[in-house]
């Protein structure tokens, strides 16, 4: 054991409802707690893991925020996403064995290591656990097809706009305020995420102040018009 890591018990765990399936028996629990036995400190700045490198865990963000990016053919970040307390991360590995992207960890960040073989394993044993784990798994997939979309045809106020709800509604179900948020992400991180340049970021967080919807200050947005910033997602024209 390094200092880096310490025993964990999930059934102790205040995340365990959105981490872990409801309605396990004591012992079913126990065993999970078996197999997650490490946390993981990791720095702000730091790497959880690398594209490239081999796949082994998936990890349940304990406390922290990070985003997952990819390297463009010209050498740019490309921000695949962005990762709260009580999600999951690392599922890029799970197709080839290998991860896909670098996992960055926005602020100081802790998370439980669950060895995948491991949960594979037990999860044979235990449906409950196999079921959330596909739950897991197609959430995902939503998330990811929701992006391609949202970046297809969205222009940049809805894009913005989609974004903020998409992050008050997450931070919303483990229990934060749904109308103040406090942004990890630069704009320049939002920007490359939602296929934006920095000004263009900037102006529309301007534009929705202006307007009363938003209230800005640095990375502190609070949002005052929660239906207006609805419509604006909505406002696409329907196709003929």
């Amino acid at each position: 054991m390094t200092p880096l890591t310490i025993k964990v018990a999930c059934s102790n765990c205040n995340l365990r409802e959105l981490c872990m399936p409801v309605g396990l028996s004591d012992d079913q629990l126990q065993r999970i707690d078996d197999i997650v036995a490490v946390r993981r400190k990791v720095k702000r700045g730091g790497t959880l893991f690398r594209s490239g490198e081999t796949f082994t865990s998936l990890y349940a963000i304990r406390t922290g925020f990070f985003k997952t990016s990819v390297a463009t053919e010209d050498g740019r970040d490309q921000v695949t996403g962005f990762q709260m307390a009580g999600e999951i991360i690392g599922l890029d590995g799970i197709v080839n064995d290998v991860h896909t992207c670098d996992a960055i960890a926005l602020e100081d960040a802790e998370v439980c290591v669950m060895p995948f073989d491991r949960i594979e394993e037990l999860s044979r044993e235990v449906t409950a656990l196999q079921h959330h784990v596909h739950k897991i798994m197609s959430r995902e997939i939503v998330r990811e097809h929701g992006v391609m979309l949202l970046l297809g045809s969205m222009r940049a106020e809805e894009r913005l706009a989609a974004f903020l709800l998409n992050l008050v509604q997450r931070l919303h179900a483990r229990g934060f305020s749904q109308s103040e948020l406090v942004l990890r992400m630069t704009r320049e991180e939002i920007g490359s995420y939602l296929g934006l340049k920095l000004e263009t970021v900037s102006r529309a967080f301007s534009k929705f102040a202006e307007d009363g919807i938003v209230e800005v200050k640095q990375r502190h947005v609070r949002i005052l018009e929660t239906e207006a910033l609805k419509r604006i997602v909505n406002s696409q024209p329907a196709c003929h």
